[in-house]
């Protein structure tokens, strides 16, 4: 069966690796980019986001300071992952959004079809890192 192709957005950020981390890495941190959330780096931990849908349930399934932290997004398979690296006094971030089911899936928390759900959300990635979390680690 056919899955939809990963989301994959990398950017620079004029921040050090260690200001990106615990900007991603922390509730407070995520918080002020993403949404509201209660999520521990550590692995195994389950927390919630807080969507406009309401609270997603999410599970920790990697930590490894100050590289990468991905984990479990929802209940439709979802997993986020976000990859940062050192370069000079800047942080190469890379945002991994994949689990995506096939494209006529319906996915029911939206009911709408996986493809349509992954395009809008490919969209909301890039405003989500390019602006808001741009804005946050670079100020």
């Amino acid at each position: 069966m056919e899955t939809l192709q990963d989301i994959k957005q990398t950017v620079i950020f004029e921040a050090s690796i260690q200001k990106v981390w615990e900007t991603v890495s922390t509730s407070e941190g995520i918080a002020l980019w993403f949404m509201p959330n209660d999520f521990e780096p550590e692995v195994g931990h389950e927390f919630h986001i807080q969507s406009p849908f309401g609270p997603s349930p999410c599970r920790v399934l990697e930590v490894d300071k100050p590289n990468k932290v991905s984990f479990l997004w929802d209940t439709d398979g979802w997993e986020v992952t976000f990859l940062l690296k050192e370069i000079g006094e800047k942080t190469e971030f890379t945002l991994i959004h994949s689990g995506w089911a096939s494209p006529d899936t319906v996915l029911p928390k939206a009911n709408e079809k996986s493809s349509v759900i992954r395009d809008r959300m490919d969209n909301g990635w890039v405003g989500i890192v390019n602006e808001r979390l741009r804005k946050v680690v670079e100020r």
